[in-house]
């Protein structure tokens, strides 16, 4: 059911991009961590692990880094409450999860990734909460860090239950 969710949320928010080219390098002020040394201080800090599954070539992925990631107040929730990594679905670099050795790219494949940029949410002991296909619009993307890193998927309460209400001026846009 989360996948379900998660892929609806990202789904629905495509749009059609024609942007020049962008340094993949992202903004200095999101701290991203390769594979290994991401999963390793996620379980040193308790925070929630962010996967950004990327290509160099992904036109949608240079836009996540414009519009999104670039954001002051995405870069801040995304310090305060996330372990952010990145994860290049094209390379060979080598990456360890559950007790075996893949590729960044069968890594990327192992959890489903067939679109970029993808999402992909763990617990801070690795576990797979879920992923969020394709780009998402900068409040919406913070909506769903504000969800997931507050704790409101971990207590049941649904994506669309916790957007109706901080739509509402409830409790999301408060923090």
């Amino acid at each position: 059911m989360r996948r379900a969710l998660f892929m609806a949320c990202g789904a629905m928010f495509l749009l059609p991009l024609l942007s020049p080219a962008v340094a993949r390098a992202g903004p200095a002020a999101v701290p991203w961590q390769s594979w290994d040394p991401g999963l390793q201080q996620a379980g040193t800090t308790g925070r929630t692990v962010l996967v950004d599954v990327y290509t160099d070539w992904c036109g949608w992925c240079k836009r996540m880094d414009r519009d999104v990631y670039a954001r002051r107040d995405v870069q801040d929730y995304l310090g305060r409450k996330f372990v952010a990594v990145r994860l290049n679905a094209e390379s060979n670099e080598i990456a360890r999860y559950e007790g075996r050795t893949y590729t960044s790219r069968t890594l990327a494949a192992r959890f489903g990734v067939n679109g970029y940029p993808t999402t992909i949410f763990l617990s801070p002991t690795g576990d797979f909460l879920g992923n969020v296909p394709g780009y998402t619009p900068p409040d919406r993307f913070l909506l769903l860090l504000r969800y997931i890193g507050d704790g409101h998927m971990g207590r049941g309460e649904s994506f669309e239950d916790f957007a109706r209400g901080a739509a509402a001026g409830g409790r999301a846009s408060r923090r």
